[in-house]
C-alpha cells in the first residue's frame, strides 16, 4: 500500500500526519524540527511512501536536503494549503490542520 505524509513546520515542532493511499489517517506526531526526528518516523518500514509533502518555511531547504539524501521521495517546500488541496482536489473538502493538508498534496 502507498502511503502520503504532510509535514506542517515550525521553528520547534513538525507535525507529521501519514494516510493511506484511501485518505485513511494512520498517524499523527510531533517531532522536533530536526531531521534525526522527522527520519525516526519517516523512515519507518512499516510506510511505503508515494510522496511527501514539505511546508515552505525558513528550515525547509535544510528538512528537504536532508530528507532527500535519505531517499524519502519528498516534493520540496509547498506553499500552505493551495498547492496542497490541488494535488488530492478530488478529495472532499473539509477543514484540516496543516499537516493533514500538506499530507494530501
Amino acid at each position: 500500500m502507498n502511503y502520503f505524509a504532510g509535514l506542517d513546520v515550525s521553528a520547534k515542532d513538525t507535525s507529521v500526519c501519514i494516510v493511506e493511499g484511501t485518505g485513511k489517517i494512520v498517524r499523527e506526531v510531533k517531532v522536533a524540527s530536526e531531521p534525526q526526528g522527522l527520519l525516526a518516523v519517516l523512515s519507518n518500514a512499516t510506510y511505503r511512501f508515494k510522496r511527501i509533502g514539505l511546508e515552505a518555511g525558513p528550515l525547509s531547504q535544510w528538512l528537504y536536503s536532508a530528507l532527500a539524501e535519505a531517499g524519502l521521495p519528498v516534493t520540496g517546500r509547498l506553499e500552505k494549503r493551495t498547492s496542497l488541496m490541488r494535488m488530492f482536489a478530488e478529495r472532499q473538502r473539509q477543514t484540516f490542520s496543516s499537516s493533514r493538508v500538506i499530507r494530501r498534496r
